[in-house]
Formats: C-alpha cells, structure tokens, sequence
C-alpha cells in the first residue's frame, strides 16, 4: 500500500519549458511498464533483493548502505549540475519507477516530477516513503532535510522500518545494517556536528541559499543573511535591493565568521559576495546540493563539508 498522496509543486519556477510534454511521454511509458509488470504489481530486485529508486542519490547513498546486498538502489538525480527542482524526467525512469518496490522522495516540493510518475503506475504494495511529510515539513518549507541531522536519523530509521515490512525475514540483517551505519558510518559526521556546536555555537555567519539553513541550526551557528534572501537563490528569484544591501554592509563590516554558499548554485550576486567575503578576509566554505563526486558516500561527503567549515570557523576565530 503507497503512504505517500500528491507531492507538492513548489520550489525552483525554473526551466519547465518543455516539462509537461516530456512527462506526459514518460507517464505513458511508465504505465506501459506496470503492464508489462503485471497488473500494476511491484517487482523485486535482481536476485530477489528489493528494488528501490530513490530521487535522488543523498538518500540513495543511505538507502544502499542500509540495504546491503538485500536491496538494489538506483538514484534518479546523480549528476552534481543537475537541478532536482527542474529535472525532466527520462522514460527509462518512467520504467524503474513502475518496477520498483519501494521509492524514496525528498517531498516539500524538491522533486514535484516524481509526482506523474508515482501516479503513471499505483503498484499494489509499493511502499513511498515522502521525506518531507515524514519529518512533518509541509510544501512551502525549507525541502533540504538531508542537512539536518535530525532527520537523517529519522529517515535512517523508516527505510530500514520498511526494509523490515517488505522483507520482515531479513529483519534482524536490516537491523544490524542500520546499528552499524548510525554506529560505525557516521561516526566522524556527529562527531563533527557535535565539535561545531561545542566550539564555534553562536558564532555569527552568512550563507548564499536555504540549502545552509537546517544545518547551521542543527550546529547551533547564528546566520544572520536575510531569510528573504536565502529562499529567494534558493527558489530561483531575484533577491531585493534592499537584501543584497544588508549582506554587503554584514560583509563590509565584518559581522560575519564566515560565509557558506552552494558551488552548484553560484548566481551573479552569491559570486559577488564570495568576492566580497575572501577581499575582506572572511574565510569561506562551500556546500553542495547533492553528492558531489557523484559516487561519494553521503556521510564521506558531508565529513568533507563539515571539515571545510570547521576549518574555515577555526580560521575565522582564531581557535
């Protein structure tokens, strides 16, 4: 039985040109494919394991190593200069979508595209699990939970909840994956969460996109960039004036540590800043909206970031 109803529709107003038309094919595709299924049945994975799709390749990289050779993943977004927001979906994802047994969607709008192919196909015990209405943020909020570290726990904990209910014979191995992933995988991720929030809490920073928002929370930093700015690269909008002069008076004066932008979302006015930022002497460091390398871990890529921005905050504060 799908958990999951309609996904919202907000986020990035970009690139939809051509959208409806090359979803409608890859709709039909994909109810072809859940013929050829079998009345709409999921199907498993080679070799019997589950077959699971995932959105995009942050909770991909999670589902896989929770899954262990129990599951076959694929990620729909991997390419680091794909927009999820935007992303026109192909027909061959149109087929792993119909063939999968369990799907995981980011939700809050990130990856309204999965919307047509969930509906293309009702698979008879196909599980959904919707991240965004999991942790209970609703269309309209800010969709990057993968940078909050209390959901990705949370998200831990229902993939290997709904390993357990497709395959409940497996129970006990799915159990050990995910006691040695939250153990052992990302150890060095909440050890670095932790050492942030223990140093460097409070100290004020500045950041290009929403992207940045959970996280700095999650490690107590006080981002001080207007929120109306933030949500408006993040959206794909022109900031305001008065915005933009705001951040260059924070910059100029020196109100921030450090300053924290997405590389994969670099706008005319975010490389300004970063100009503006390294010409005053403020140490930046940089995140990403997916796996970057695409082949990279998720916890062995967030290590990566997390380590940049401890640098950076060390840098900054002289400690």
């Amino acid at each position: 039985m799908e958990r999951s109803g309609a996904l919202g529709s907000t986020g990035r107003p970009r690139r939809w040109g051509r959208a409806g038309l090359a979803l409608a094919s890859v709709v039909m595709a994909a109810s072809l494919a859940g013929c050829v299924a079998g009345a709409g049945a999921a199907r498993a994975g080679p070799g019997g394991t589950i077959a699971v799709v995932a959105a995009e390749n942050f909770w991909g990289s999670i589902a896989t190593q929770l899954g262990g050779d129990r599951v076959t993943v694929r990620s729909v977004i991997t390419n680091p200069d794909t927009d999820p927001h935007s992303y026109e979906p192909t027909a061959e994802d149109g087929r792993t979508f119909a063939m999968a047994q369990f799907v995981i969607v980011n939700g809050v709008g990130y990856d309204p595209w999965t919307q047509g192919l969930l509906a293309a196909n009702p698979a008879a015990g196909r599980i959904v699990l919707d991240v965004g209405k999991l942790v209970g943020i609703p269309v309209g909020g800010n969709p990057h939970r993968w940078y909050d570290p209390a959901d990705v726990h949370e998200v831990i904990g229902q993939i290997t909840a709904d390993y357990k209910r497709i395959d409940p014979g497996d129970a006990s191995y799915f159990e050990a994956q995910e006691r040695s992933f939250e153990t052992r995988g990302l150890a060095r991720y909440d050890a670095l969460l932790d050492e942030i929030k223990t140093r460097y809490g409070g100290t004020p920073i500045g950041a290009s996109e929403s992207i940045v928002t959970p996280l700095a929370a999650a490690l107590g930093l006080k981002l001080i960039t207007p929120q109306t700015f933030l949500n408006a690269i993040s959206e794909g909008n022109e900031p305001t004036a008065a915005d933009k002069a705001t951040i260059d008076a924070q910059i100029q004066q020196k109100q921030i540590k450090i300053y924290v932008y997405n590389s994969q979302n670099a706008t005319p006015d975010v490389a300004a800043q970063v100009q503006a930022a390294r010409a005053r002497g403020i140490p930046v460091a940089t995140v990403t909206e997916t796996l970057a390398p695409a082949d990279v871990s998720f916890q062995d890529w967030q290590v990566r970031e997390l380590t940049g921005i401890v640098a950076a905050l060390a840098r900054a504060t002289g400690h």
